[in-house]
């Protein structure tokens, strides 16, 4: 369990752009035990008998917030992927999306990569996850699997550092190609580049103000 610190929860002053002292624990849940319920317990049993690599594959089964996530590993990744979309009764066609997620108190897994799948065919959604360590952040691309999720490696790419091997053209998505680092990491600089405004500059909002 860590600590997790953010803007939200401000009073009076209205400002968001600093921590206004909001301090809340952050648990990182661990396996569920069985029965998952609902349909998660067949999707974990339908994945298990079509994927021979289940159980080097799978890190941990986490049902949360009325959501599974399956934990896999990144050697693992592309044959998991293909397992979901091609078994007859999992057929999770579709791939919603990748985000990448931040957490620089995981040594040795600083950064996920979250992939959010539906199931036309049988209407299910499930998660899967992947954690790669912050010096070595390299993830097989999906998009040979879901071709929909080109751009959102290239934003988790932009935004977070997650660098996705194979991918047909990994470039920046949202900053220009020269910026340096990846502004949706915890470790990056609050505020960023002075803005000037009808000839005056205004300062970035770590220098404006003071926070204890």
């Amino acid at each position: 369990m860590s600590e997790d610190k953010g803007s939200f929860g401000v009073h009076g002053t209205g400002d968001t752009s600093g921590y206004s002292g909001l301090v809340r624990a952050q648990v990182t849940p661990g396996s569920s035990e069985r029965p998952f319920g609902g349909y998660f317990d067949e999707v974990a049993d339908d994945l298990e008998r079509a994927f021979p690599a289940f159980s080097e594959a799978i890190e941990k089964i986490v049902v949360d917030r009325g959501e599974l996530t399956l934990f896999v590993k990144r050697s693992h990744l592309v044959e998991t992927a293909l397992a979901l979309r091609n078994t007859e009764t999992l057929r999770f066609e579709m791939c919603m999306g990748v985000n990448g997620v931040h957490y620089p108190e995981d040594a040795g897994r600083e950064l996920h990569a979250v992939y959010a799948l539906l199931s036309l065919t049988h209407n299910r959604r499930i998660r899967i996850e992947v954690a790669v360590p912050d010096s070595d952040p390299h993830l097989p691309s999906l998009v040979e699997v879901w071709g929909g999720i080109n751009w959102h490696e290239r934003e988790s790419y932009d935004m977070f550092g997650i660098i996705f091997d194979g991918h047909p053209g990994l470039t920046r998505i949202l900053m220009p190609d020269d910026w340096q680092g990846h502004p949706q990491r915890k470790d990056y600089p609050l505020g960023g580049i002075p803005i000037e405004y009808k000839g005056a500059t205004i300062p970035a909002p770590s220098e404006r103000r003071s926070y204890q």
